[in-house]
């Protein structure tokens, strides 16, 4: 059992209070998932690429990893630590970076990579790690969070969601897939790169291989309902903004409220029942196989 939360915010004056909303919202969550929470928030885009490290089990130089990538890479790059986490941000290419930690600096996960996406993730209470990684006080247009409870794997930070690997792109999951191996497999002979065992990474990396080979979000979904096998909720996150699909089944809870100036899902309502308006909001549940998103690029 693990709860989602997601909100996009169709406001712009709405967005300075992004990371306190997401906050409430993921605090009615911690029952579902007591032992891991994370977070992903989209912000303004950057200049250049922005990658969030994690080391988990060491102490790591977090300077000299900035000045090797600034040497592979022949741009320049910049770190700033933050507890276990870092942001790094390179004027590199940012996939490129994202391939080059993997293969070279194996004391640490990279979490996320992009121009707006910033995701942090941690063992303990979902409050604690809200306030770790200062999400009350995030701003941006839309995020999307986790709560886990750990029933098949060891309660790692690694095994936490929101799980990302394409630019931009990352993905929170209710549920469990059936063939995640096979299809790891599959991706990994297409060039992907996984560093967990997480059947929810590739789920995430599945998403992010189709939509770098030209599939639009709507596109990747539609492939993703086709090819995993299992039962699931997902809330996604894109530069753009987000979407939510359940199985066909839809067997994992979700509801989904949206307002003029924002569109909210959870696995359970109290989650949104704490957003500002909803007493006016059109409050659903999302149908079974359905693609429910909402985009600035729509």
């Amino acid at each position: 059992m693990c709860g989602i939360v997601g909100l996009y915010l169709k406001s712009e004056a709405l967005s300075a209070d992004l990371g306190r909303l997401t906050g409430l919202m993921l605090h009615e969550m911690r029952g579902r998932g007591p032992d891991s929470a994370g977070f992903a928030v989209y912000g303004a885009p950057e200049a250049g690429s922005k990658l969030v490290l994690l080391a988990e089990a060491t102490v790591v130089d977090w300077p000299s990893i900035a000045t090797r990538l600034e040497v592979a890479q022949g741009a320049a790059a910049e770190i700033t630590p933050i507890a276990n986490h870092a942001v790094l941000r390179t004027e590199g290419d940012g996939q490129a970076a994202r391939d080059w930690l993997i293969a070279n600096v194996p004391e640490v996960t990279v979490l996320s990579v992009g121009r707006s996406i910033e995701l942090f993730k941690g063992v303990g209470d979902p409050d604690a790690v809200a306030d770790r990684f200062g999400l009350a006080g995030r701003s941006g247009t839309h995020a999307i969070a986790h709560t886990r409870m750990a029933t098949e794997s060891a309660v790692t930070t690694a095994g936490s969601h929101p799980f990302s690997t394409g630019a931009d792109t990352c993905l929170v999951h209710n549920g469990s897939l059936s063939n995640h191996n096979g299809l790891r497999r599959r991706l990994e002979a297409s060039g992907e790169r996984f560093q967990t065992e997480n059947d929810s990474e590739v789920a995430a990396g599945y998403l992010a291989h189709r939509m770098r080979g030209g599939d639009t979000l709507a596109d990747a979904v539609g492939a993703a309902l086709r090819d995993l096998d299992g039962f699931f909720t997902f809330a996604i996150g894109t530069a753009e903004g987000f979407a939510v699909v359940r199985d066909p089944i839809a067997c994992k809870p979700a509801v989904m409220a949206e307002t003029d100036d924002w569109v909210a899902m959870s696995s359970e309502f109290r989650a949104i029942a704490k957003l500002p308006g909803v007493g006016h909001a059109r409050i659903w549940e999302p149908r079974p196989a359905e693609i429910y998103s909402w985009s600035r690029a729509a």
